[in-house]
């Protein structure tokens, strides 16, 4: 029998072998800033970089596309946490902004729109992002790398630090937690007959191409900022990994209120596709569903465009002191 030891002295103390935290490393995860890797031309990785290419950046397409990772047990069970870290935030998010189907009206008094719900609904719903996004960050990101929403997974494995098995395994599992959200929620509202900020365009005073630029640019300013304090290993010095997860909330929560009330009948961007998922599960899908999607989906390829000709990483050289 082995007498009790603080930590501190095991850790000083060979013959007794003590637990550490199970971080795999993993070069997509958010807030890490690509800190928490392996060496990739250090010869003693070459068995884990097999089964994990992206525990490393700088990836090859053969390693991007290796389809050996389905195989991998632990990417289901990131997948499956990234299910409900989705799951959560859908529900709360979409909650929070919900209210009866009700036709657009135009503001009646000499405040304009800042005196209606239209203003208000999405703000609370970007204070919520703001409080609640770093907070899901901290708690699925040491696991999955908390992504939490298909837009960073898309824009991850555009910048090639993700493999499209994991892209792929972390698309389902947050759909399907954006899906079971959207059972819950109607069975919370009791209706169907509900409107939710971010997931609703009045089609007879907003055409659906031009939610379409509003959900690209936002998602593009979303994914260029979260990247920057997130994910650049340029900027891990700068933010730290504690901080950064609230600049992503900042970011999420100015985004999702400021596009919310400019323009009568649109009523913010998704930045989230599998959140309108849950949303339409929970009332119905509408024609322009597709946009949650399509629009995500051209900023994360334009974001690892840039990407691509300003690299995160540099062959040879030493960072400054």
């Amino acid at each position: 029998m082995v007498a009790y030891l603080p930590q501190h002295e095991l850790d000083t103390k060979d013959d007794h072998p003590y637990l550490e935290p199970a971080i795999a490393p993993f070069a997509g995860r958010l807030g890490g800033n690509q800190d928490f890797i392996v060496d990739r031309n250090d010869p003693r990785n070459v068995e884990v970089l097999e089964k994990v290419p992206d525990a490393a950046p700088c990836m090859t397409l053969a390693e991007v596309f290796d389809l050996r990772g389905f195989l991998s047990p632990d990417l289901y069970k990131f997948a499956m946490l990234e299910c409900v870290a989705s799951m959560m935030n859908v529900f709360i998010s979409c909650w929070v902004t919900t209210h009866p189907l009700t036709a657009t009206t135009s503001p009646k008094t000499q405040a304009g729109v800042y005196a209606t719900v239209t203003f208000f609904s999405p703000l609370f719903g970007g204070i919520t992002n703001l409080l609640l996004t770093p907070l899901l960050i901290y708690t699925f990101s040491p696991s999955s790398g908390g992504h939490i929403s298909p837009t960073i997974t898309l824009a991850t494995f555009f910048a090639r630090i993700i493999s499209f098995p994991r892209m792929v395994l972390y698309l389902i599992g947050q759909t399907f937690g954006g899906a079971l959200a959207g059972f819950m929620l109607h069975s919370a509202y009791g209706s169907r007959e509900i409107t939710i900020g971010g997931c609703h365009i009045d089609t007879s005073m907003v055409e659906p191409k031009d939610g379409l630029v509003i959900e690209f640019i936002a998602c593009l300013v979303l994914i260029f900022l979260a990247f920057g304090v997130a994910l650049d290993p340029r900027q891990a010095n700068v933010f730290s990994h504690a901080t950064a997860p609230w600049f992503v909330g900042i970011v999420l929560g100015i985004v999702s209120w400021g596009t919310a009330f400019t323009r009568e009948g649109y009523i913010g961007a998704s930045l989230n596709p599998a959140r309108c998922f849950g949303a339409y599960v929970a009332s119905e899908f509408p024609s322009y569903h597709w946009i949650h999607w399509v629009g995500p989906l051209a900023a994360a390829i334009g974001h690892g465009l840039v990407y691509f000709v300003d690299p995160l990483w540099a062959e040879g050289t030493r960072s400054l002191p």
